[in-house]
């Protein structure tokens, strides 16, 4: 997936983030064992111990499946996006630059965390993609109450026990033909039910599969 973007300078901005997220991953993954072993672990969320570990934690999208995403909103000519979980910005910059390549748009991403926030919108303007990008800060139970359709895209990446909140907002405004992507939903199955539960409503006229990334990686297509 090298170079997919056709952009030097901003393949080497993801890819010094994306090192950085990498290298945080061993850290991050003794840090959830202990927890887990000690049983102080919920598969309801994260508790406030675990929201303050992560706090400077990229966790990026994986550069094949960021790419995947890049490609997707290439075919959806897609012109408004929203992404469920910025952290950092890395997959953000994916987005923003297929919406830049498909004539313009915006991606309206979400994030929680303050110093996220911060140091994405600084990735931003260092990538030149921030005219394309609507950071929403705060709880995005309350953030992504005001959204405007229609929505091409929508990637969710967030701790999964908001992603059915976050889907239940984004829902009606998706058009027909839109596309929905969720990460982890193999390594974190039992805490994605709820977001499951509402995917495979048949009231909510969306069809899924679940692709073999590393993780699973869910696609799902609004079709009524």
């Amino acid at each position: 997936m090298a170079g997919v973007l056709n952009d030097a300078k901003l393949e080497a901005l993801l890819t010094r983030l994306q090192a950085q997220s990498e290298g945080q991953v061993e850290e991050t993954n003794t840090y959830f064992r202990r927890r887990a072993e000690a049983g102080e672990l919920s598969w309801d969320g994260l508790d406030a111990e675990s929201h303050r570990f992560m706090a400077d934690k990229l966790v990026a999208l994986e550069p094949a499946k960021a790419a995947f995403c890049y490609l997707l909103c290439r075919a959806l000519g897609a012109r408004r996006v929203v992404e469920v979980g910025t952290s950092f910005g890395v997959s953000t910059l994916y987005m923003a630059k297929a919406l830049r390549d498909n004539g313009g748009g915006v991606v309206i991403g979400t994030e929680h965390e303050p110093e996220k926030a911060r140091l994405a919108h600084a990735h931003f303007e260092e990538a030149g993609l921030a005219d394309l990008i609507e950071l929403r800060e705060g709880d995005l139970r309350e953030t992504l109450k005001t959204l405007e359709g229609p929505i091409d895209f929508v990637l969710v990446d967030i701790w999964v026990e908001m992603a059915r909140p976050a889907l239940e907002l984004v829902a009606p405004h998706l058009r027909p033909g839109a596309v929905v992507c969720a990460d982890n939903t193999i390594s974190a199955s039992r805490s994605y039910a709820a977001y499951f539960a509402f995917v495979n409503d048949p009231a909510n006229g969306l069809v899924t599969h679940t692709l073999p990334f590393e993780g699973g990686f869910e696609m799902t297509v609004k079709v009524g």
